[in-house]
């Protein structure tokens, strides 16, 4: 069989549960891109490990390798709704203790914060800085509760 004919014999591989994946993609709000690695190195996960969110991971289920495709998503659909209960105070000492101690905090830094198993991180946006240097943030995703473009480019599906 020659290398042509092996090639049109054979079927393109699509996204299923548990494929990994190499892929560009772009994931938008109504205020832009929060993250987009289309300039840069492609991404790579597994789907169905939790590396997206499952409604995302859904819209992948049977693209074929090769493709480039584009999900608008309503409102809470991607990332669920805002939930008030993830907006929490830290006080100065915990932030001292998880960071640089001199660290000063204005409103809109990202900060990232270990895990409390120290595998991992997550991130809080900075909302408000009291006089004593607690700082209340918001454990939200920046895309939780608002209409989510995303974009997707499949190099390849194993």
């Amino acid at each position: 069989m020659t290398a042509d004919a092996f090639a049109s014999s054979s079927t393109v591989p699509t996204v299923q549960q548990g494929s990994f994946l190499t892929l560009h993609y772009r994931l938008a709000g109504p205020a832009g891109d929060v993250i987009n690695t289309f300039e840069d190195k492609p991404a790579t996960l597994s789907v169905g490990t939790g590396e997206l969110s499952p409604a995302l991971e859904q819209r992948l289920i049977d693209l074929p390798e090769g493709a480039r495709a584009t999900f608008e998503l309503a409102a809470g659909e991607a990332f669920g709704e805002r939930n008030p209960d993830m907006q929490q105070w830290v006080a100065k000492k915990l932030l001292n203790e998880l960071g640089d101690p001199h660290e000063e905090y204005t409103v809109g830094d990202v900060v990232q914060f270990p895990t409390p198993d120290g595998t991992g991180q997550y991130a809080g946006v900075v909302l408000e800085v009291r006089e004593d240097g607690a700082v209340r943030f918001d454990f939200n995703h920046p895309l939780a509760g608002v209409p989510v473009t995303f974009e997707v480019l499949l190099i390849g599906v194993l």
